[in-house]
């Protein structure tokens, strides 16, 4: 049976767990750019938010008849793209402890800063992404889904397996770290602007 890509996600699952691949690829197509912000958000743009992104696809094919359908199928493709990044930020950890420690054995809690008097959107951005780094992949996958993606507290808990206070107080203790790198940078840049 031709599938169509008008159809709900429901009859596209069954579709594609009867082995319809396009009915499969409609779903992928539906639902790429919100696994594809989850997994940037948590990993900045490259080949590893690419390669986490394929990988929560594979993975979602091959939990299909698993899919029971408790929460809707952008919520459960989320939680996926969490994991698979969380997965990417681990191995990403050990291998800078292995590789990149400073002379003095410390990391450094400096942000990269190109000395410009003002900072364009694009640096905005970079800058952003370059603070989430400073997270711990724990605080970061809150902010992600909780400031980027725009789930709620009950929604964040629920695909994290956290309670909703652990949300909260994971979600206040990242803004905090967040405000400290970023306070100074877009202070400077307001009174760079202001003095134009």
């Amino acid at each position: 049976m031709k599938a169509d890509p008008r159809s709900t996600d429901d009859q596209l699952l069954q579709q594609a767990r009867e082995g319809n691949m396009q009915a499969f690829r409609f779903l992928v197509e539906r639902y790429e750019g919100a696994v594809a912000g989850t997994v940037i958000g948590m990993l900045g743009r490259g080949p590893e938010a690419d390669d986490a992104g394929q990988e929560t696809f594979i993975r979602f094919y091959q939990s299909l008849h698993r899919f029971r359908g408790d929460a809707s199928l952008k919520t459960y493709l989320t939680r996926i793209a969490i994991n698979q990044s969380l997965k990417v930020l681990k191995k990403r950890t050990t291998w800078r402890q292995r590789f990149t420690l400073q002379n003095d054995g410390g990391w450094s809690d400096e942000p990269f800063v190109d000395g410009a008097d003002t900072i364009d959107q694009n640096e905005r951005i970079r800058l952003v992404h370059q603070s989430l780094d400073r997270l711990s992949p724990q605080h970061r996958a809150v902010v992600v889904l909780r400031m980027l993606e725009g789930y709620s507290t009950r929604e964040t808990a629920k695909m994290l397996g956290i309670p909703q206070g652990t949300v909260m107080s994971r979600l206040s203790r990242a803004m905090s770290v967040l405000q400290s790198i970023l306070k100074p940078l877009l202070t400077d840049e307001l009174y760079a602007n202001a003095n134009e």
